[in-house]
């Protein structure tokens, strides 16, 4: 299907095939149960997401679940594992006047028809107060969907150290990126102005370092069982944590909770400002590499997912061995504990196994370099995929060193070619938020909506098919949803709400 001939159902990201049929749509009534083809625990939790999705929309109680082994009633939504489009996350939704069938070879694939399904009902769904007083139909378009992600990782990331987020906060961002299919989430959970994850093995690092942030705020950090808590809302949303703790620089917060860890023994003031390479882990000391094998150990046994990110960007303090040698013997601890590495894309310098992940931020630069030693790559690149850079100079929030982007910037460019490294070496994108100049969610939510649903596009969909004329009518078509969802999201003026 080519561009012109995408029909504007609304959904972003774009999937890869989008037929109506022309029957008459599928009605959510009092009769409508969710039906699982397929006993799997995982498929369950999905069936109770859409319950409580759908709740009394359509009538004056949620959807059935009924389990599988008997006849499928008349004017069910089936959920079920089998063939389908290939890949773990990809789909088949069929949505025909008596039934609506979600189809894939994994629960991913069938947690993002879901997702799909979710954005072809009406945005009444999403929130109690925006539903009739009256249940009527809740109707969904007759369609055919065949669906698959482009890239592997598509992502958001969250700082939460500069300024701290409560844990129903993290929850809240993890439920927005849902909507748009987005499968891994970064935390940057240490940096100058805040240590926020407790290590029991070294306990002053949230003690201390936790109670700082930029603007000389109270700060906070999350213990180990909400960090837990986190990492299982996230997987029942089918998102992959990925926690940071930046090093060897961005570090003021762990030398102000030991002094040992500075080459001087001195412990430096709490840090509330935002400028950026003035401190640094003593890197020649071997009590250091103590310290970040106990910090990695402890939150590995804790975060399912296979990857560590250990920061390695903007150090001004160590000769370029010291960096290299540095980083290599952070990636061999990173390895011991069963964990693949992520650094930013400085980290390119140093030898990398071929399980390294190189996160591309910085514009006029290549990956070329670290993709020749094996290493994999996640484009960042600041000046499109930073989402804490102003949508628009009048913006009151956000920054703008590295652009002003507006929509079209976050959704006009392919991160290959940005990247300047063959195909099969990019795993995909993430689109990082950082928190120096906002402190409050509903501010998060304003720099991050709605080019984080752009940026998911590029993610999800195929660069041949994807183009902003078409795409800002999808865009335009999800405003009401957003606004159902509570978000406070930018209006950006190329386009066109609906109201």
């Amino acid at each position: 299907m080519t561009r012109a001939t995408v029909p504007n159902l609304g959904l972003v990201p774009l999937p890869r095939v989008v037929e109506p049929t022309g029957m008459e749509p599928f009605a959510v009534t009092a009769g409508t149960a969710i039906v699982l083809g397929t006993d799997d625990e995982r498929l369950r939790g999905i069936a109770r997401f859409l319950r409580d999705l759908i709740g009394t929309a359509a009538a004056p109680t949620p959807p059935a679940i009924v389990a599988p082994g008997g006849a499928v009633p008349p004017g069910a939504i089936v959920l079920e594992l089998g063939e389908g489009p290939v890949g773990a996350e990809a789909y088949a939704l069929h949505v025909t006047p008596d039934r609506v069938t979600i189809r894939g070879r994994e629960p991913a694939g069938v947690f993002r028809g879901v997702q799909t399904l979710r954005q072809l009902l009406p945005p009444l769904v999403e929130f109690q107060a925006v539903r009739p007083d009256v249940a009527r139909p809740v109707r969904v378009p007759a369609v055919r969907i065949e669906d698959a992600p482009r890239f592997e990782w598509r992502g958001a990331m969250l700082d939460v150290s500069r300024h701290f987020f409560p844990v129903a906060d993290v929850q809240r961002f993890i439920d927005l990126m849902t909507v748009y299919k987005l499968n891994r989430l970064h935390l940057h959970l240490s940096d100058d102005q805040g240590w926020r994850v407790v290590i029991d093995s070294w306990p002053d690092l949230t003690e201390k370092g936790g109670a700082s942030e930029v603007g000389g705020g109270r700060g906070g950090f999350y213990t180990k069982d909400d960090y837990t808590a986190i990492v299982r809302y996230a997987a029942e949303r089918f998102i992959t944590i990925v926690p940071e703790i930046d090093m060897p620089g961005h570090t003021n917060a762990a030398l102000t909770s030991y002094p040992a860890l500075n080459c001087d023994g001195a412990a430096p003031a709490p840090y509330s400002g935002v400028q950026v390479g003035f401190s640094v882990l003593c890197v020649d000391r071997e009590s250091t590499y103590s310290f970040i094998d106990d910090v990695v150990r402890e939150l590995a046994a804790l975060t399912p997912g296979e990857w560590f990110h250990m920061g390695g960007d903007e150090v001004e303090r160590l000769t370029p061995a010291q960096y290299v040698g540095f980083v290599e013997r952070v990636q061999d601890i990173v390895g011991a504990h069963g964990k693949r590495m992520i650094g930013w894309d400085e980290i390119g310098a140093a030898r990398l196994r071929e399980t390294t992940v190189v996160q591309h931020w910085r514009p006029k630069t290549t990956a070329a370099a670290a993709v020749a030693k094996g290493a994999k790559v996640v484009v960042s690149i600041a000046d499109r995929a930073y989402i804490d850079m102003k949508p628009d100079p009048a913006t009151p929030i956000g920054q703008t060193w590295a652009a002003v982007i507006d929509v079209r910037t976050a959704y006009d460019w392919d991160p290959v070619a940005t990247a300047g490294v063959p195909a099969q070496a990019v795993l995909g994108v993430e689109a990082p938020l950082w928190s120096e100049t906002i402190a409050t969610i509903d501010e998060a939510e304003h720099l991050a909506f709605p080019r984080l649903a752009a940026l998911a596009e590029v993610g999800w969909s195929d660069a041949a098919r994807r183009g902003w004329e078409e795409f800002r009518l999808r865009l335009a078509a999800q405003g009401p949803r957003l606004a159902a969802l509570g978000v406070n999201f930018h209006r950006d003026a190329g386009v066109p709400w609906t109201p």
